[in-house]
């Protein structure tokens, strides 16, 4: 069944309920002016849901009296079927996505629906299109992951390096570093949850990318510096380690099919973040090898996810962040690029260079839905601009044609030109 414009709804917000989704809900809510845009929340308790629904009407001061609420279960699979076949689109909050994801990708495809998540599981997403790109790509279906924090900022922070550069970009590093107040960070249950899996089935995403992978990208000169796991970077002026999230994996699917699709050069690519100090550093080495030690093991994870508090210092709870620390937190990413002054170049040797910036507020629960609804938006208004028919595809791939950069501009999100490209 292809997509169809003959549906109830434009866009449905599936896992309404969940710690995320009711700030979806509120960011729909929010930038929702159309009286003719038909939107509903969507999961397994009607009171969880009408509650989420009476918080975003204070919070957006936004009447939502006519916001239907849809009982589905993502163990259910016609339940499932039954709510892809009313929305043109379905923004899937229900994580974590390797334990639930699949079957809702599954029926988006199956019935015709768009879908997008927030997820930041690289296993999840590359066996999200291995196995669904062929059959959404036949029902014209849109199915585009990591399109939150993970990893819109790093792909479209990118794609606009590319767009500005006025030669051609061989190498990309990014450096993300983490604003705090006096309030401090706190990351919720899911994310850690998903981090520990993550973390334990790193064979199984090796499997995956082997099929994925059957064309690797060109082995391009200058070749982008290998970082250790530790390093001091002076353009930063900070100590660095590598960034553990989706973004490299995201980015390079992004840069292969811009390769294989457009005949453009592959971009290297690297994801670094920022450590506050020496002592910083030596902590989270600490933390890294007990928890790389215990996620390898049953019993281990077992332990890990019984007592997040305690393994992390409180970084990590089943409550979340409250909203005045999300209101006191912040993020920066910096893209050092490199390249050549004249498209085309096959030298060994970079010519030019350029500083870009990506900045936006509390980045797991304000600029996880600004970017998730932003996406939205776009899929539904400016589907001409994507691929020219469905498919599983990463943000860069999908969105790098349309004008979701100058949106995410628009709600928060900036993008800036910090240096001016120089010649070396």
């Amino acid at each position: 069944m292809a997509a169809s414009t003959e549906k109830k709804f434009d866009l449905v917000v599936f896992g309404a309920s969940g710690f995320t989704g009711q700030f979806v809900v509120e960011e729909v809510a929010r930038v929702t002016e159309d009286p003719n845009f038909k939107w509903a929340v969507a999961g397994r308790s009607e009171s969880k849901m009408t509650a989420v629904l009476k918080q975003a009407e204070l919070r957006t001061g936004k009447s939502l009296d006519g916001i239907e609420v849809l009982i589905a279960d993502v163990t259910d699979e016609d339940s499932m079927a039954a709510l892809c076949k009313q929305t043109k689109l379905l923004l899937n909050c229900v994580g974590p996505y390797r334990f639930w994801g699949e079957q809702t990708v599954k029926a988006c495809v199956e019935n015709g629906a768009h879908h997008i998540d927030i997820s930041g599981e690289p296993q999840f997403l590359e066996k999200m299109q291995l196995k669904y790109h062929d059959k959404a790509k036949e029902n014209n279906v849109y199915v585009v992951g990591s399109c939150g924090f993970d990893s819109i900022p790093a792909d479209m922070g990118v794609e606009f390096m590319r767009q500005k550069f006025p030669g051609e970009v061989n190498t990309v590093e990014n450096y993300l570093t983490f604003h705090t107040g006096s309030k401090g960070m706190v990351i919720h249950y899911a994310t850690w949850q998903s981090a520990i899996h993550g973390f334990a089935d790193q064979d199984k995403l090796k499997e995956i990318r082997k099929v994925l992978n059957t064309q690797p990208l060109p082995k391009l000169k200058p070749r982008l510096q290998r970082r250790g796991m530790a390093f001091f970077s002076p353009d930063v002026n900070k100590w660095c380690v590598p960034f553990l999230g989706a973004d490299a994996s995201v980015v390079r699917r992004s840069q292969k099919f811009h390769y294989e699709k457009e005949t453009q050069r592959p971009i290297q690519f690297g994801a670094y973040v920022t450590v506050a100090g020496l002592l910083s550093l030596i902590s989270l080495f600490v933390f890294g090898s007990i928890f790389g030690m215990l996620a390898k093991f049953k019993f281990g994870r077992t332990l890990l996810e019984k007592y997040p508090k305690l393994f992390t210092l409180g970084l990590v709870s089943h409550e979340g962040p409250s909203r005045e620390q999300m209101e006191d937190v912040s993020f920066s990413m910096t893209f050092y690029g490199e390249g050549f002054s004249k498209k085309g170049e096959n030298t060994e040797k970079h010519d030019m260079k350029m500083v870009t910036k990506v900045t936006g507020p509390e980045p797991g629960y304000v600029t996880t839905p600004i970017a998730m609804v932003q996406a939205a938006k776009i899929l539904l208004s400016e589907q001409s601009l994507l691929p020219n028919s469905g498919g599983v595809y990463s943000p860069g791939a999908a969105y790098a044609k349309t004008t979701l950069i100058e949106k995410l501009v628009e709600h928060g999100i900036k993008f800036t030109v910090v240096s001016e490209a120089t010649q070396k």
